[in-house]
């Protein structure tokens, strides 16, 4: 949805750059023709044109306000809190490939430490934390269509940047910095492959910053689908917990307390990207 305001941001912007150049540049080889130098011609003196000077410094002035207020008007619609219903899906990136990772049924993401980062925990997931036992990471990202999202972006080593071009995303994934942004996909991958013409259509995310020798390797597949298909996807996903770390040493290293107190975690409404 907000890729519609920032492309209106940018055809306004082009529209009205674009008449000012053509317009200038008219004038400009049409005076430099008409007063050209001419064999006996006297140039005219006209040192100044109080009148002439106000409207040119006025006319540029409203055009500039008319572009910074709605342009400001879309950054403060783009940029504000998330809707509160909005679905979270967490990128992290490392060199040289992103990890995701989804909440379960409770909607909420459990709790993340560097210092438990290892082979198996690629991110450090606090499984002490009872939020944490039904989230579930993937290799692609799915997005329900029509349904605001929250990203919530980090890094695990250097700067990488989630680019996402078709939604018109571009947001740093900084160490130890986390970011947020928000985005309501309006077109499934379905109706981009039939308005595209392309069956092999996919939407994609990709690093925009020069991250190292790998830094090409970094790119995750989107799709955007339906309510019946992101249901039914995210129905065969199973939480990293049962996979990964039930059964296995990393269980009494947490000493799970399956009747903990969930942690609390942040609003939603309250997340300012």
């Amino acid at each position: 949805m907000h890729g519609k305001w920032i492309d209106s941001s940018f055809n306004i912007t082009t529209l009205f750059t674009a008449i000012i150049f053509v317009a200038c540049h008219v004038m400009l080889f049409y005076f430099a023709y008409k007063y050209r130098g001419k064999k006996g011609k006297v140039a005219y003196y006209y040192p100044e044109n109080n009148k002439l000077e106000m409207w040119w410094t006025i006319i540029p002035a409203i055009v500039l306000t008319v572009l910074i207020v709605f342009g400001l008007y879309n950054w403060f619609r783009i940029t504000g809190p998330a809707p509160a219903d909005a679905k979270i899906v967490e990128i992290t990136g490392k060199q040289f490939n992103w990890m995701v990772r989804y909440p379960g049924t409770d909607g909420l993401l459990g709790k993340k430490e560097f210092k438990l980062i290892d082979e198996t925990n690629v991110l450090g997931v606090n499984f002490s934390d009872p939020n944490s036992r039904d989230d579930f990471m993937t290799n692609e990202i799915h997005f329900e269509v029509g349904k605001p999202v929250v990203l919530k972006i980090g890094s695990r080593d250097v700067i990488h940047n989630v680019g996402m071009p078709h939604f018109r995303v571009k947001m740093d994934a900084v160490p130890g910095i986390p970011t947020t942004f928000w985005l309501v996909p309006t077109e499934t991958t379905d109706e981009m492959r039939a308005k595209t013409g392309n069956p092999d259509f996919v939407y994609e995310l990709a690093c925009d910053y020069l991250c190292g020798k790998g830094h090409s390797a970094m790119r995750l597949v989107i799709f955007v689908d339906t309510p019946e298909q992101y249901q039914a996807w995210v129905k065969k996903q199973q939480s990293f917990y049962d996979t990964q770390i039930k059964g296995s040493d990393l269980e009494k290293k947490f000493a799970l307390n399956l009747n903990a107190t969930p942690v609390s975690n942040t609003n939603l409404s309250s997340l300012n990207p």
